[in-house]
Formats: C-alpha cells, sequence, structure tokens
C-alpha cells in the first residue's frame, strides 16, 4: 500500500503498525515513495543529508518535534535509516545524538539522552553506493531492535570512556580512535559554529560541537546478527 499523493499517514498505533508499515516499503525505490509525497529528489545528498530520512518519516508518520525526544515518542521508537553496500555492509556510520559538553556531571549511562534513544530503534537499510542513482536505490528490510545486555554493556562502557574524557576537560585530545563500538567526532556546519566546553584546567573553553557516533563494527555485527 503506498499512500495518495499528499495524505501524510498518521502516526502508527502500536509497534505491528509501524512495523508493518516498515515492510511494505522493502524493495521499493526512493522514487516512488518521493513521487507519492510530490517532492523532487535531490542530484545528491552532499547537501541534503537529512532527505532520504526524512522520506521515510513522512511515510511511517513519525511524530518528533523540535523538542529531544524519540521519531516515535509516543512508541518509544527512534528512526534511523542506514546507506548500506550490494553485502548489506553500511557504507557509514550513524549518528545518533549531540554530546553534552557541560553540565554533564550528573548523567549516568542509564538517564543518558544517547541510551534513551536507543533505547529501541527501527532501523531501516538503503541502497547507498554512489555510483547508484538516487532514484533508483531501493529500501531494505527493516530491523526492529534494542540492545540485548552485551550490547548494552558495551555500549554503556564506551560512553563512560568518552565522557570521562570529556569531564577532565580533555576534549581537544579526543579523537575518532576512542571508543569501540561508539566513537565521538565533530558534528557542525561549519568552523565557526562554535559551543561551549571545559577545558584542562575547569575553565571554559570554545569548541566544535560533537556528536556521539555508532561505528560501522557495531552496524554491520548488528546486520548480521539479525539477518
Amino acid at each position: 500500500m503506498i499512500y495518495p499523493n499528499l495524505l501524510f499517514p498518521r502516526p502508527p498505533k502500536n509497534e505491528i503498525e509501524l512495523l508493518k508499515r516498515a515492510y511494505e516499503l522493502t524493495g521499493k525505490s526512493l522514487l516512488s515513495l518521493a513521487k507519492n509525497f510530490n517532492l523532487s529528489i535531490p542530484t545528491n545528498l552532499k547537501h541534503a543529508k537529512g532527505w532520504i530520512g526524512m522520506l521515510l518519516e513522512l511515510y511511517l508518520g513519525a511524530n518528533a518535534t523540535s523538542k529531544p525526544q524519540q521519531d516515535f515518542s509516543h512508541l518509544g521508537i527512534e528512526l534511523k535509516s542506514i546507506p548500506v553496500n550490494t553485502e548489506r555492509k553500511p557504507l557509514e556510520t550513524t549518528f545518533i545524538c549531540m554530546v553534552p559538553l557541560i553540565k554533564n556531571n550528573n548523567i549516568t549511562w542509564e538517564n543518558s539522552y544517547l541510551r534513551y534513544k536507543l533505547k529501541r530503534v527501527l532501523w531501516i537499510p538503503v541502497e547507498g553506493n554512489h555510483s547508484l542513482e538516487l532514484a533508483k536505490r531501493r529500501i531494505g528490510q527493516p530491523l526492529l531492535w534494542s540492545p540485548n545486555k552485551e550490547e548494552n554493556q558495551k555500549l554503556h562502557q564506551d560512553w563512560e570512556e568518552l565522557m570521562e574524557i570529556i569531564a577532565l576537560g580533555k576534549i581537544d585530545f579526543l579523537n575518532s580512535r576512542y571508543g569501540e563500538w561508539l566513537q565521538i567526532r565533530p558534528k557542525a556546519a561549519n568552523s565557526k559554529a562554535l559551543t561551549p566546553a571545559i577545558g584542562e584546567n575547569g575553565e571554559i573553553i570554545m569548541t566544535l560541537p560533537r556528536g556521539f557516533y555508532l561505528r560501522k563494527n557495531f552496524t554491520e555485527l548488528l546486520l548480521k546478527s539479525y539477518f
């Protein structure tokens, strides 16, 4: 079932309805989905990185607002599209949320925004090879996932290591090599988009905003484990 043009789906009532909608997308091209909403397709994703996610949100009925919450907040589910190659291997890391660089003394893994975002995720693979025209790229089989005990423990360990470095004021020493499954990388529109952080002597410094990303080795393992 594809919704009529400009008829935006209501939010799904429950997980079953959401997953049913996601399965209906399997094998469909981005062109067919874009036509459903009378949307033009960008020539590339360089200046439209969130376009595929936006398209999926429209079809699936995501209800997130500008507030920091999950895409399907009434269901406690986050939506993540993931570009993959012909072997279903992820082609890039997955951004999850911004890193709290100040006022983070009382944040624990259990009450962190990162864990909140990862509690339950609807993963939707999308063909991502750059040689394939964007309009012809197809949507893959979805996966509704929550971290098991081992996954939660490893993500927790990575989070603790990364947040300790930030708490010690060593953010400028932090690079993408830290973390087994998680990594922290700059996330800013340009080099002038600075934000406050804690320096080595406890002083406020200005630095680039940082984001939490899931490494490709984790999402590849995830897709292999469940498919």
